[in-house]
């Protein structure tokens, strides 16, 4: 057996490295993609040591950036997609427009030609994907108004700097360039026909709209039939397989038959397979590698880093960041206030599309092949690209804190709508229900007012199970709240007059709207071990008294959930089995009461206990 093996090298060092250094960071409190980041700058070409494989990494990078789009694309539909395009066509074109004229503008200032000043503007003009998706995901944003619209800009500069690249080595000669024939850009067609500039254009944008059309008819039957056919199978394996092999089928059929980026492939295998009643699960089963392959997307920008750059270019990298993080921000945030959007929304944008990545590498490497863009072009791009993805996370912290400052300074919050709020379960036990149109009031700083609810019950996650437990809570007259993270269910509470807090419990602000000093119950109906963990120790911290009942898949989960306080841990697999077990005795006429008990499953003392 051969001992060179770069694939496998560079795999165990990229992400052992990455565990390591992340695992460092988030001691420190510092975002882990810090330390996935500095993991690339050790085992890059750049610092003494084991160097990884420069041509493996960016291609197993690409995996990440495949998966995590058909991810988004899972939680999307056509429907979520159109929504937004009212803001995200427009808005992402002249945001474009105007990161580039920037770029351009300081090509001029370093003496650099035309072309290559419209090739650094393009270049930091284009968020990362992975970048801005894992940052709406950390924050559960993916699903809400500011998700969709972020991530229908995402698609809209994704198409841009498909056409981009299509166009760059038509137009290399005229831009100052080494002209290039037409056949990297229109394909065989091109060489045969002699399109044209515009007729390569027009192509291009045809066989985009081929690609769409035949997801849209073809695919919406093929997949969702695909995974029923596999899911009757009863092979989980086979089911995750199958999974898989359509997203990255899909993704790279989409690149090299349709010229449409792998991401933007990936994204529509996502949407298609959405409709299917199987895309929890698909979701589920894609998570894993979903994670990893983002990982080493962090570790592959890392290798390109030189620290000796930031002492060469110290000024250029400094204005690059500043067009990247302040200008690209600046006009995000003017496009959408101008469309009418809150506050909130806008910074939540500009947040999302302060720091680039793939794309801009891709543009910069272009560039350069076509003698466009100067080396040290390319440097300056890669310093900012990992400059801003450092800087990120510390943007959306500080455009969090600003957000209600400027609400209340410039009245551009959202309007208190009219929200019933219920006068009954949620406030007062054993009194008559009603609903009463109350406006949602505001606080201090027009943020989130605390809930004025004592001795009531929390309620963590209103989905299959949380709303099985909410409906009962209500029937039964219990005073309670639910904290939920998702737009549709939010409003759907609030229609039903039941009282919320919106957002993701494990953010400690939000949590405390809850008022869990004076609550007497907190119950977790989220999958999430690890969150509900985090949960439960606030939940204690804040009142020890408090009674916790959880959720869990496996005993390991149930000790993890234990052993940090929580009263009662319900596995669902364990709950299933004595159903399955009563239902079977109780038809069993032979079966002796002495039987029955003896075939029950083990309860735990906590359930005892609670009965």
């Amino acid at each position: 057996m051969p001992h060179d093996t770069p694939l496998i090298a560079t795999i165990v060092a990229g992400l052992g490295l990455a565990f390591v250094f992340g695992a460092l960071a988030n001691r420190f409190r510092i975002p882990p993609l810090v330390g996935y980041l500095l993991a690339g700058v050790l085992v890059g070409p750049n610092t003494p040591g084991f160097v990884a494989d420069q041509h493996l990494a960016p291609e197993l990078a690409e995996l990440g950036v495949i998966l995590l789009m058909f991810g988004v694309g899972l939680h999307f539909s056509a429907k979520d997609l159109f929504s937004v395009r009212a803001i995200a066509l427009p808005g992402a074109i002249v945001q474009i427009a105007f990161a580039t004229a920037l770029g351009a503008g300081l090509a001029w200032m370093m003496g650099w030609s035309l072309g290559a000043g419209l090739v650094f503007g393009l270049a930091l003009s284009v968020a990362s994907t992975v970048v801005l998706l894992r940052a709406l995901q950390e924050r559960r944003m993916i699903e809400t108004e500011k998700g969709r619209i972020a991530v229908g800009w995402l698609i809209v500069e994704d198409l841009a700097m498909v056409l981009a690249l299509v166009l760059l080595p038509a137009l290399s000669g005229v831009l100052g360039g080494e002209q290039q024939v037409a056949a990297p850009v229109g394909g065989p067609l091109a060489l045969q026909f002699d399109l044209g500039i515009w007729g390569v254009v027009g192509f291009t944008l045809a066989k985009v709209a081929v690609f769409v059309l035949l997801m849209i008819v073809v695919g919406r039957r093929v997949i969702p039939w695909i995974l029923h056919y596999v899911a009757h199978t009863g092979s989980r394996e086979l089911f995750r397989l199958a999974v898989l092999a359509i997203a990255l089928g899909v993704a790279f059929g989409a690149a090299k038959l349709f010229g449409v980026s792998l991401a933007l492939g990936a994204f529509f295998a996502g949407m298609i397979m959405s409709e299917s009643e199987l895309s929890h699960q698909a979701a589920e089963e894609s998570l894993p590698l979903r994670d990893a392959f983002s990982v080493l997307f962090f570790v592959s920008v890392g290798m390109l880093f030189d620290a000796s750059s930031l002492i060469e270019n110290t000024w250029p990298i400094l204005a690059t960041l500043f067009i990247i993080i302040i200008g690209k921000s600046v006009a995000a945030f003017m496009i959408v206030m101008a469309f009418g959007y809150p506050i909130a929304t806008a910074l939540v944008i500009s947040a999302s599309l302060a720091q680039i990545g793939e794309f801009s590498f891709i543009l910069a490497e272009l560039g350069v092949g076509l003698d466009l863009l100067p080396e040290q072009g390319r440097d300056l791009i890669l310093a900012g690209a990992i400059l801003s993805i450092l800087l990120n996370p510390v943007v959306f912290a500080i455009l969090g804190r600003l957000s209600p400052r400027l609400e209340k300074r410039f009245g551009k919050a959202t309007p208190a709508p009219e929200v019933k709020k219920p006068v009954g379960p949620a406030t007062e036990a054993g009194a008559v229900a009603t609903e009463a149109p109350v406006a949602v009031e505001a606080s201090e700083e027009d943020g989130p007012v605390p809930t004025k609810l004592t001795d009531h019950t929390i309620l963590i996650g209103y989905g299959r199970v949380g709303s099985l437990v909410g409906k009962s809570l209500k029937e039964t007259g219990l005073p309670f709240l639910v904290i939920e993270d998702a737009d549709k269910t939010l409003a759907r509470l609030n229609a039903d007059g039941i009282e919320t807090v919106a957002g993701n419990a494990a953010n400690s602000d939000i949590f405390a709207l809850a008022n869990p000093a004076g609550a007497k119950r907190l119950i977790l109906a989220i999958p999430n071990a690890f969150e509900a963990g985090q949960i439960i120790q606030r939940a204690k911290a804040a009142n020890p008294s408090i009674k916790i009942i959880a959720r869990a898949h496996s005993d390991a989960e149930v000790e993890h959930l234990k052993n940090l306080g929580a009263d009662m841990v319900i596995m669902g697999e364990r709950e299933i089995a004595r159903g399955i077990v009563e239902q079977v005795l109780e038809t069993d006429v032979d079966a002796s009461p002495a039987a029955r008990q003896e075939a029950k499953p083990d309860e735990e003392p906590q359930q005892i206990a609670a009965k």
